[in-house]
């Protein structure tokens, strides 16, 4: 299994309306993505605070797409790719980061 993390940097003056994103961008991704049968689950995080008390996050949202290969990530991403991302401006002007990882033990 495989989770492809959307990492969205905690940057001074930034924008991110977390309303938009969890009331109208993931339910439209989740039900884009979701039909494919590789898809496994879905999880979003908002960043609450750095290691030292008091200290801002790194980021400010995370999101986190299982899938059963990077294949299948790319099969049910890739014919939606244009809609997800032009809709990104309506919550965020942060470039995100996306890194895809090997799940080696999840409990």
């Amino acid at each position: 299994m495989i989770k492809v993390t959307i990492l969205y940097p905690n940057i001074q003056g930034s924008r991110f309306d977390h309303s938009y994103y969890l009331e109208t961008h993931m339910p439209m991704s989740i039900g884009l993505l979701g039909a494919h049968p590789g898809f496994k689950g879905v999880s979003v995080e908002r960043g609450l605070g750095g290691a030292e008390p008091g200290s801002p996050p790194a980021y400010l949202a995370l999101c986190h797409f299982l899938f059963d290969s990077v294949e299948d990530f790319l099969a049910a991403f890739m014919p939606h790719a244009a809609l997800l991302q032009g809709d990104m401006p309506n919550y965020t002007d942060i470039e995100p980061v996306i890194q895809f990882n090997e799940v080696l033990m999840a409990r």
